[in-house]
């Protein structure tokens, strides 16, 4: 995928902040990148189709804060996940993590305008 994370924005500018949406797929990709970590998110709706979501959060700093690097996402490539994102308001395949929960049942949340935390347990 040749996306260029190199923009910053506005989370606000680009997300619906009042909405959620949970997507269940398989994760594909993380970009470890500044100025927002990506991760690619395959999810099929029940039908034929599978939509290639681009997801993204915070930037590395933030979560190596809490102890977490690239590597405890990593593992979970090809791997099903549980992502709940606020959209994209243009309505494309794009959201703003949320929370994010592992195959292995690890969840961990994301608030970006709260102090650092891990909210229960985070991937190993």
């Amino acid at each position: 995928m040749a996306v260029s994370l190199l923009a910053h924005h506005a989370t606000t500018a680009d997300f619906d902040l009042a909405r959620k949406v949970t997507i269940t797929g398989t994760l594909t990709q993380v970009d470890w990148v500044n100025p927002h970590i990506a991760m690619l998110v395959d999810a099929n709706n029940g039908g034929s189709e599978t939509k290639s979501w681009r997801i993204e959060t915070n930037p590395p700093a933030w979560f190596q804060r809490i102890h977490l690097e690239r590597q405890n996402f990593a593992k979970a490539i090809g791997q099903t996940v549980v992502v709940e994102v606020n959209p994209a308001r243009d309505g494309t395949p794009y959201g703003f993590l949320m929370n994010i929960k592992f195959e292995d049942g690890t969840k961990l949340e994301v608030v970006p305008d709260q102090p650092l935390s891990r909210r229960n347990r985070a991937p190993e």
